[in-house]
């Protein structure tokens, strides 16, 4: 069963058990409430009614209060109103009023999203109202067990070197040095062929026996490195001649040499750190640039580059076409996140932040940016633990479970 079938499987699991009781309560509390004229939250005790809204047209979210009796339009001085935030992790935000016109303005900005529990306090007269109720957007709760098999993993956001990176084309060479065209010592006819292409031998392993033409006694070609076969010659009953019958390559180490441009030559020096890519995108190696070329190549007009690679495992292979990122220049950002992480939420970037088994949404504004990472300007506080990992599915349940963006 593949990958994609997986997690759409996780993501059937999540709908039927992993959304608990109190995820469905979540969004039921933020949808289906009684509304004012001003299309807020209208609550209602002991002959006063307060509606609460946010009111975002034009200026960043803020709060605001109608005062009523008996469905009459109070004045705003009437009664006095705070509003308590209690947001997911703790963090609690407080709220006064001031008149303005025929309603109350609060004194701060809604910060998104606008998920939180709600205490709205009220005196008129010397009396005391109170009202709490839960307003969640962009939140929903999952079970680890559930997170687990969907395949949902987290980091911790903190601070990072962002790099400036060049990205190269170039391709996979052997190293000269490591190549070895095995011929014939003296001419003569072969007689035994003892390795097939392809295959890997080791130093001094015998290749072939030659029938010398001058004394008639059988001889042994033997390798002279170990390494790969990559080209076959030898055929029993064939004399030998000035053309190699095998070539031998190590392939234990390897070249790449990248094609470096006029327009980035200058930024470019001996030394400079180098990811290597294959043409899918997949990481193949690391390394750093060992030697720029002193003469450009004529039909290009390109300058090579080139990276010398441990090769032990065989992935590089020569003639393969690969891209190399040249790390140019580095700089700190106090808080970053990966950019695999980011999804997009109502026309913002977001990530998602786990707070126990659940996970809510979080607007950044984000800065600079190298291929993986990407600055946090705001929206996401340092230690908090984000997804990382299919957070595609996070926003899949959070929008299928219906997170309004009503007050």
């Amino acid at each position: 069963m593949n990958r994609t079938i997986l997690l759409l499987l996780a993501l059937v699991l999540v709908a039927a058990c992993g959304r608990s009781a109190e995820h469905e309560h979540e969004h039921d509390a933020s949808e289906a409430f009684e509304r004012g004229s001003h299309n807020g939250r209208l609550l209602e005790q002991g002959g006063l009614a307060v509606e609460l809204a946010i009111y975002e047209a034009g200026v960043p979210p803020e709060y605001r209060v109608w005062l009523y009796d008996d469905g009459k339009l109070l004045p705003p001085a009437t009664a006095t109103v705070e509003v308590e935030l209690q947001r997911l992790g703790g963090k609690q935000e407080h709220f006064s009023f001031r008149p303005e016109g025929d309603y109350l303005r609060g004194n701060g900005v809604v910060e998104e999203p606008h998920s939180f529990d709600v205490t709205v306090r009220a005196v008129r007269e010397g009396k005391t109202f109170e009202w709490k109720f839960a307003s969640y957007e962009g939140r929903t709760t999952i079970a680890a067990d559930t997170a687990r098999a969907m395949g949902i993993a987290t980091s911790e956001a903190g601070p990072a070197s962002l790099k400036q990176q060049l990205t190269l084309t170039g391709v996979i060479q052997a190293d000269p040095a490591r190549v070895s065209r095995v011929r014939a010592r003296y001419a003569g006819i072969v007689r035994e062929v003892a390795v097939q292409p392809w295959t890997n031998v080791s130093r001094g392993a015998v290749l072939a026996r030659v029938q010398s033409n001058e004394s008639l006694q059988n001889y042994s070609i033997e390798a002279p490195l170990s390494g790969v076969i990559v080209e076959h010659r030898a055929q029993v009953g064939e004399a030998t001649g000035d053309e190699p019958l095998f070539t031998i390559v190590d392939l234990s180490r390897v070249w790449v040499e990248l094609d470096v441009f006029q327009n980035d030559l200058a930024h470019v020096v001996d030394g400079q750190a180098v990811e290597i890519f294959d043409l899918d995108g997949r990481k193949l190696a690391d390394g750093r640039l060992s030697r720029i070329a002193p003469l450009a190549v004529h039909g290009s007009q390109s300058v090579r580059a080139r990276v010398v690679l441990d090769n032990a495992s065989g992935v590089l292979r020569p003639g393969q076409f690969v891209s190399g990122r040249v790390t140019v220049g580095e700089s700190q950002a106090a808080l970053a996140v990966e950019k695999a992480a980011l999804q997009r939420f109502r026309d913002s970037d977001v990530v998602f932040e786990q707070v126990g088994d659940t996970y809510e949404v979080r607007m950044l504004e984000l800065g600079r940016a190298d291929a993986t990472r990407v600055e946090v300007l705001s929206g996401l506080a340092a230690g908090a633990h984000y997804v990382t990992d299919n957070s595609y599915l996070i926003k899949a349940d959070i929008e299928k479970a219906g997170a309004s963006h009503d007050h």
